[in-house]
């Protein structure tokens, strides 16, 4: 699924700095993977490039079969929009709208009418328990309920790959462990998740946990 080979991220600043030093990493379809590391650590270059956010320096990066690297800007859109799901720390909830509205959003972009996005996002929200919630401002949620929103609105195009930073950073331990649940959930049904977090407990829910430290990318027993 997600394949880099001796891929390298430096920045210029007077001399090279390197972020993340030569890689070698593969995730295959159903990986569940965690990534730690202290900040500055590069596990935020790491994901960024995965997520196709940002370009390596040097090697190369395949997401199935396209090398990402050398393809064009419409081609990585497409990626990110068709394959890949995004969830943050900060939820990036619209207030204003509800939270219906906000998880149609997410499907604007694609080639779905109304009635079908609306669906869709229906369905979403009640996978994340929250059709009760599905008509609430986000000004009205809980931390916990904008998160599920958040995750609901990431795989409403039913992505193949999420790819989560800090996804439980701003919740308390009974909303970490819902988020969490769904997320394992979603693994079950067949979605690959690759999960950046400072949270040893968080990390220790994956299958496949990786440790960035000064750039330089380790897989953990």
């Amino acid at each position: 699924m997600l394949n880099m080979r001796n891929v390298t991220r430096t920045y210029d600043d007077g001399q090279p700095v390197y972020a993340l030093r030569t890689t070698d990493l593969f995730i295959a379809a159903g990986d569940y993977v965690s990534i730690t590391g202290p900040s500055g650590s590069g596990k935020s270059t790491l994901m960024n490039i995965f997520g196709l956010l940002d370009n390596p320096s040097t090697g190369s990066y395949h997401v199935g079969d396209v090398e990402t690297v050398t393809c064009g800007n419409p081609m990585r859109e497409a990626i990110r929009g068709q394959i890949f799901g995004f969830v943050f720390q900060a939820f990036h909830l619209l207030p204003g709208r509800t939270a219906l509205e906000n998880v149609e959003i997410g499907l604007l972009y694609g080639r779905l009418g109304r009635r079908d996005r609306r669906k869709l996002a229906a369905d979403g929200l009640q996978r994340m328990g929250l059709s009760p919630r599905m008509h609430a401002d986000p000004r009205q949620l809980s931390g916990g309920e904008k998160q599920r929103v958040a995750i609901a609105r990431a795989v409403a195009g039913r992505p193949q790959v999420l790819f989560c930073d800090e996804p439980t950073g701003n919740l308390d331990s009974d909303n970490t462990g819902i988020v969490l649940n769904l997320l394992r959930q979603l693994n079950i049904d067949g979605l690959t998740l690759v999960v950046v977090t400072h949270d040893p407990a968080v990390a220790a829910q994956a299958d496949r946990r990786l440790r960035v430290t000064d750039g330089v990318v380790e897989e953990l027993c």
